[in-house]
């Protein structure tokens, strides 16, 4: 019988794939057969880990959820012990945008997850809306420890603060990767955003 840590490699592998064909071609043009190919294994082995496509996707959204929460841990830890709230936003926002080839397809992929929710809720699952709304929590923790800190310039509401900035960033991974604006102009328009809530820094 195949060890445990196998069984974890193949289900890894074939996620892997099917998130490639999403950032390749869009989540419209995943099929278990299509999946299969791009993982080099059989169909039959794809069904055997994941019986339906719907399975598959669940897990893909837990997959890229806990990716990028493993990114964003990582770099706010390499900011060191006391980096100020203002950085850590900086730095949340700086790793969700698509700046690398990994990033890139994170956004790719969660961007078709969000249009898949919309017509078929049923498919994207709860952890779709979990990690955005806990991000969304962290951020305004962060504003309100801003606040509390006496850092603010506005006076606003940390969590219409945060709610603002997912939105904002959201929309401007998506230019980025329609390339009507490059990275850096991006976190430009980040960076004039917070200057009149924290202030010029």
């Amino acid at each position: 019988m195949p060890k445990l840590a196998d069984h974890d490699r193949r289900r890894a592998q074939i996620t892997q794939a099917l998130l490639r064909v999403v950032a390749a071609k869009g989540l419209h043009a995943v099929t278990m057969r299509g999946v299969a190919e791009e993982a080099g294994v059989s169909l039959r082995l794809v069904q055997y880990y994941f019986d339906t496509k719907e399975r598959l996707l669940f897990h893909a959204v837990e997959h890229v959820g806990s990716l990028l929460a493993a990114r964003l841990t990582a770099r706010i830890r390499a900011l060191g012990a006391d980096p100020g709230h203002r950085r850590v936003i900086e730095t949340i926002v700086a790793e969700a945008l698509p700046t690398d080839d990994d990033s890139r397809m994170l956004h790719i992929v969660y961007t078709s997850y969000a249009v898949l929710a919309m017509t078929a809720p049923e498919l994207a699952g709860e952890r779709f809306l979990r990690d955005p709304s806990a991000l969304e929590d962290y951020i305004a923790g962060c504003f309100q420890a801003a606040a509390e800190a006496g850092e603010l310039v506005t006076g606003g509401d940390p969590r219409a603060e945060a709610a603002a900035l997912m939105g904002l960033y959201g929309g401007l991974g998506t230019s980025v990767l329609l390339e009507q604006r490059g990275a850096a102009e991006a976190m430009a328009v980040i960076a004039y955003h917070l200057d009149r809530v924290f202030g010029p820094g």
